[in-house]
């Protein structure tokens, strides 16, 4: 006989699918992964808080959300302005938030800073091969990383509140 689990463990990963299919962003879902998986890495340009490039691999040591956005994204104008919070308040204890805007013109993610500034590192993707590589289905959708560089969690949507509950993810991977 096997055993499928708690039904709320079940629920989490319905319910993500759910959201990925009907295309509602502001459904705001998140998955704790069970087997941790190692992040695909990526180095990319930035846009905003920085110069040069950002890797994945460089921020190694630290916990990371990687944050995938486009100036389009409805729940992106409170998800961007929330990390923003949740990276001043834990910066100094190892966390970075890296955010990678997936629109295909630049100008369109420096414009929507300029109304939703952010201080941490903001990439760009034009060709969507990173979002590709992390199975990026929705806006916005962010990757929970340790400091072993493997996602931990990763939350689809984004709506008000959604940062506390990730502010107690980002206090565990802190303390391991």
């Amino acid at each position: 006989m096997t055993s499928l689990g708690h039904p709320q463990q079940l629920l989490r990963p319905v319910a993500l699918i759910f959201a990925l299919l009907l295309g509602w962003s502001q459904l705001a879902t998140a998955a704790t992964l069970s087997d941790a998986t190692p992040a695909p890495e990526f180095t990319l340009p930035l846009v905003a808080n920085g110069e040069g490039d950002i890797s994945l691999l460089n921020l190694r040591g630290s916990v990371v959300y990687v944050d995938f956005w486009a100036s389009w994204c409805g729940p992106c104008r409170l998800s961007l302005p929330a990390l923003d919070t949740l990276y001043r308040e834990f910066g100094d204890q190892g966390f970075a938030v890296t955010a990678v805007s997936v629109d295909v013109v630049e100008e369109d993610a420096l414009d929507f800073l300029k109304r939703y500034p952010v201080s941490y590192p903001v990439a760009i993707d034009k060709t969507g091969a990173v979002p590709r590589s992390y199975s990026v289905n929705g806006m916005p959708s962010g990757y929970l990383i340790d400091k072993a560089g493997k996602v931990r969690s990763v939350h689809v949507g984004f709506k008000k509140g959604d940062e506390a509950a990730l502010r107690e993810e980002i206090k565990a991977l802190l303390a391991e």
